[in-house]
Formats: C-alpha cells, structure tokens, sequence
C-alpha cells in the first residue's frame, strides 16, 4: 500500500558540486559537521589555507575561485572537530578513477541535430546491454561508450528501438555489474567518462534507438564510498550524513541505504535522476530494487517500510512527468504491487513499467521444466494475460536479464540442457519462450546476446562472444522477424500493439495453448498466436477465430531457415470455417510444430 507522503526538499540554493564558468569554477558542497571547508588540489599544492570556502546557510558551504576551468583535479578538505578529512566531491560528474581526484567537468558537447522522439510504451522494444562486455574487442579491458557504438547498426538492423545499460556510474576498478556505485554522479572512467557517454547517447538516438539508463538509489558502494562519513559525523558506526545510521542502514550489500527521510539527500538523489534526463538526454531510467527503497528488507511487511522512500520515488516521478512526461521511468520492484505504476493521483508511485518477476518466473519453469507432461500451462496462460492497473504496458516482459542468467542460473539454454545448450531441445524451447515474450501483453526486453544463442552464465570479465551472431545468424533471423512483427512494421499484426489479450484455447494435455491480441479489431490488428509447450507434432490442430477468410500465418518459428536442426514442418494459411470454437464464431486447422509458435493474423487493408 502507500505509504504517507513527505514534503519534497526545499529548494537550495542553486547549483552543487563544480560549476564551471568563463572565469573559473564555483564550488558548492553540503557538510553540517563541518568547522571549515575548502578546495585543494595540484593547482595550489594541496593546501587547504589557500582556496577556503564560506559557510552558507543550513551546512552550505561555496567559494568561486577565478582561473580554474574544466579538466582540473580537486578534492574538498573538511576539518570537523580535531579531525580533517580529504573528500571527492559527492556531485562530481567525473573522476580519475574511483580512489583518484574529482575533476572540474567540461559540459560543452555538440549534440548537433539531436532531435530524438522517444516511441510510445507500446512500440517499445527493450534490449538490456552491459557495456563492460557487450563489445569489448580486447578481453584484457572492458568494452567502452565508443565499443556500444560500433554496434549500434547491428541493433537497429534486429529492430531493437531502445537499450537499456546497466549502470555506468563510477565504480572500484575495471570491471563490474555496476551496482555498486562509489560516486553516482560520475561516469565510469573505463568505459571513456562523460563525453564518451554523451557520443553514445547521440549516435543511439541517430539510429532511432532510446537510451534507458540503469540506476541505483537502494544503497550506495561499499567500496570507495567517500559519501561514507562524509563531513566525520556518524552515529552508532554509520555512514553519517548521507545514510541512515540505524536499523534502516541495512540492505544486502551492506548498511548503506541513502537516508531518503533528509532533505539534501532527498534532493542529492533527485538531481541525480535528473541529471541524466536533461543534461545527458538519456529517455528512460530503470530504477534498480524500488523495494529495497520502500522497504528495509525488500519485502511487503508494513513494519519495514520506509515511507519516506516511497515518497522519494514518488516525487521524483511526479517531477518527470512534469518536465517531461515522454521520458519512461521504469521500477524493478519484483513484488507485484499494483501501486508501483499506479499515477501519483491515484496513491501509486507513479512510474509507467515495472520488470515482472512472475511472467519470467513462470514462463523459464515451463521451458526449462525436462518432463512435457509437468509443465503448468494454466499457469502460464494466467500469467500471459496479466496486466498491471488494466494497462498492458505497464510491465517489462523477459526470459533473460543480468539477474536471470547469472548468481547460480544460466541462460534458458543452458538451463534446459547443461553444457550442450546448441543443441535441438535448448533452441526449440529457447525460441518458444521469445515467442511469448514478443507477443503478449508488456514491454518486451532481452538481455544482450539471447538472439544469437549466447550460453553459459553472465559475468562482467566474460565479453560477448560475437561470433555466435554469424555461427547462428538463422536465430537472430528468427528475433528480427519477432521484432518486425511485434512492432507491426508491416502493418498486419497492430494486435500486438493493442490493450486486449484473451486466452482463447488452453489444452493442458496437450500442451497447446493460443491467444488472441488485438487493438481495435479487424483485418491487420486480430493477431491469434498459437503455442506448443509439447515434443508432438499436430499435422491438422483446430482453433478458433473471431472472424471468417482467411487467415495467414506469418511466423512459423519451425522454419529451416532459422536453425538447419528444425523441422521446417509447413504450417499453412487456412480458411476460417463458420462454427463456433473456443468461444468464438468461426474455427480453421493449422500444422503445428514440437515446441513451437504461430503467428497468425488476415490480410490488413
């Protein structure tokens, strides 16, 4: 349920970290503890005697110092009490390296023609990416911004129309997921910093692909975290002014959530959403374990919530959809709580999509179940119907994500045959479940390499292996003919666009199941999509159809020329037959594969 809303933090004064400018660099920080303040660094010896900044009000502190510009190392000095500490700068958009030097930014980019329209929640379609490891040419380094762009070709071809990146965000070392953010504001200086970034934003949005951006607000690091004690204050051995420093601290990866009840930090957090909205231009943000914002264990017990968490989120989607309504916020809450997309008006937390952990959940099962007789198709038609607050775009659908194939699971097929996931059974059912995820009712997402039948686990010091796109270029055939279909580019599938799904056949003993997309009905919209979860083949299998003629098939995942190993059983278009069936007035027979998918739809006008 919500929770009980605060107020949002008070406007301060403008501008925090290093604001360059013609003359020189403005530097502003927020440290209540502190006794005195200043800025150091090489340009005068580390001295903090020479540039002090002034106290402001409520634990402000600024100074303008002439004749230092972009590029320049600093760190803030703070002496609280007897101690001094030497600290990054909590809003540094870039740095050395994570235990290295903040660094004044350089925010002049040429963003040329940039004039990206970001497709509506329904033409979505997600494809998740790890920069590390997606093309990383030299295994000994990880991949960067420019090594994404190589093959932004490549995924515009697949007719992938947004990516989202898990985070980029300043991290100990080379190599990571990225979930442990040391300095939010900054981007990882392996992957090429800022300007790298802001090159790959552009030339995505030139290919007519969305940026969706991956970041976590649940905790901050634990490594290099200079936010830990920031100005030397803490309580009961926390992490001081931008952490909880009680019971609320602990998360999974460690006792360091943000204190989202504080004012600074609430606005620490909300200019960090928005940063990458407006001066970055990402389209989207992917807001990592929203249930460990409003709960301390991720869980729905009222006794651990965090109100002060919800309202957080709540008002940073409130500030979105006022500035920029056409930009998606998107929840991994994986609890299935309505009230996360629900609209801020209607006491939800206001985010347009949530990950749906019970479609993947359930669907892997009946793929990866080893017994056709076991697996639960009611419960997968349940769960293919599903849909958030009546909106069926308010969930992201998927197979596979960072989490689903690895921390001890693999891809789906590896999980189906261990250490022989090229062979017939881990395709065939592999390409069933992207079947489903293409055609019902969500935002549809894959995780980088699935179209070319990448195997094993994810780790972030294990790059793509892009020879597989060549080894099985059938396969990623088989995905851009999902795709094509999925966004109706051919104008003959705008079912799949559509708001309405009904389970139209389900044949448990078999294993066959069928459903029915549509918009507003007709010619070129009723999409009927039919499934077989069972090693059988049906030669002639009778479903219904809501309307008469005749009825194609556009998608037979059997076909040869997707895997030389199908069976390219021919499953031929067919004229509707007046009689009831399945509850609706006319019935055709299709030949329908072992493991496999039609889809099927009539000649648009």
């Amino acid at each position: 349920m919500p929770a009980t809303a605060l107020s949002p933090a008070p406007t301060l004064q403008a501008g925090m970290g290093a604001l360059p400018h013609p003359s020189g660099t403005t530097f502003r920080v927020w440290a209540p503890n502190a006794d005195a303040v200043a800025v150091v660094g090489p340009f005068n010896d580390w001295d903090h005697t020479t540039h002090p900044l002034t106290h402001e009000a409520d634990g402000y502190w600024a100074a303008d110092v002439a004749d230092l510009g972009p590029g320049t190392e600093y760190k803030f000095w703070l002496r609280t009490g007897k101690n001094e500490l030497t600290r990054h700068d909590p809003y540094a958009r870039e740095v050395t390296h994570s235990a290295g030097n903040s660094v004044v930014p350089n925010h002049d980019f040429d963003w040329e023609d940039d004039q990206f329209q970001m497709p509506a929640w329904n033409e979505l379609v997600i494809y998740e990416l790890h920069v590390g490891t997606f093309n990383a040419p030299d295994p000994s380094r990880p991949g960067t911004f420019l090594d994404v762009v190589e093959k932004l070709g490549y995924l515009r071809e697949l007719g992938i129309n947004a990516i989202e990146i898990m985070p980029p965000t300043e991290f100990p070392g080379g190599r990571s997921w990225g979930y442990n953010p040391a300095h939010p504001f900054a981007l990882e200086t392996d992957y090429g910093g800022p300007q790298a970034f802001k090159e790959l934003v552009k030339q995505a949005h030139r290919h007519g692909i969305a940026v969706i951006l991956d970041v976590v607000y649940n905790h901050f690091g634990p490594g290099d975290l200079d936010l830990w004690q920031f100005d030397g204050w803490q309580e009961n051995d926390g992490g001081g002014i931008y952490f909880y420093n009680d019971w609320r601290a602990e998360t999974p990866w460690g006792h360091n959530r943000p204190d989202y009840g504080r004012p600074e930090v609430r606005r620490y957090i909300r200019d960090n959403a928005l940063m990458w909205l407006e001066d970055y231009r990402v389209d989207g943000l992917r807001c990592d374990s929203i249930s460990h914002i409003r709960n301390v264990d991720g869980s729905n017990d009222p006794a651990r919530d965090l109100p002060e968490g919800w309202s957080l989120m709540k008002w940073i989607n409130e500030e979105i959809q006022a500035k920029m309504p056409w930009k998606i916020t998107i929840a991994e809450d994986l609890q299935g709580n309505p009230y996360i997309t629900r609209t801020a008006e209607q006491d939800g937390q206001g985010f347009a999509a949530q990950w749906d952990a019970a479609f993947v959940n359930i669907v892997r099962d009946a793929l990866t179940t080893p017994h056709d007789a076991d697996r639960h198709l009611p419960a997968v038609a349940e769960i293919l119907a599903h849909a958030y607050n009546g909106d069926a775009f308010q969930r992201i659908i998927y197979t596979e994500s960072h989490d689903e194939v690895a921390n001890g699971k693999s891809r789906v097929t590896e999980e189906i045959m261990p250490g022989d996931a090229h062979s017939w059974f881990p395709k065939k059912r592999a390409t069933l479940g992207a079947a489903l995820v293409f055609t019902a009712p969500g935002i549809p997402m894959m995780f980088q390499g699935q179209e070319m039948l990448a195997d094993g686990y994810f780790s972030d010091d294990q790059p793509l292996e892009w020879e597989h796109a060549e080894q099985h270029a059938g396969l990623v055939h088989l995905y851009r003919d999902l795709i094509r279909l999925r966004r109706n580019l051919d104008g003959q599938t705008r079912g799949l666009l559509g708001q309405h799904t009904d389970i139209t056949h389900l044949n448990d003993s078999d294993k066959i199941l069928a459903f029915r997309r549509w918009d507003q009905g007709g010619a070129g919209d009723e999409t009927i999509i039919l499934a077989n979860f069972a090693d059988q083949t049906h030669p002639a299998y009778t479903i219904g159809l809501p309307a008469g003629g005749q009825w194609r098939v556009r998608f037979n995942s059997d076909w040869e020329g997707y895997d030389e190993e199908f069976g390219n059983f021919e499953s031929v278009d067919s004229e509707a037959t007046e009689g009831e069936y399945d509850g609706l007035p006319f019935h055709a027979t299709f030949g329908l594969a072992p493991y496999s998918v039609l889809i099927i739809s009539q000649q648009g006008a």
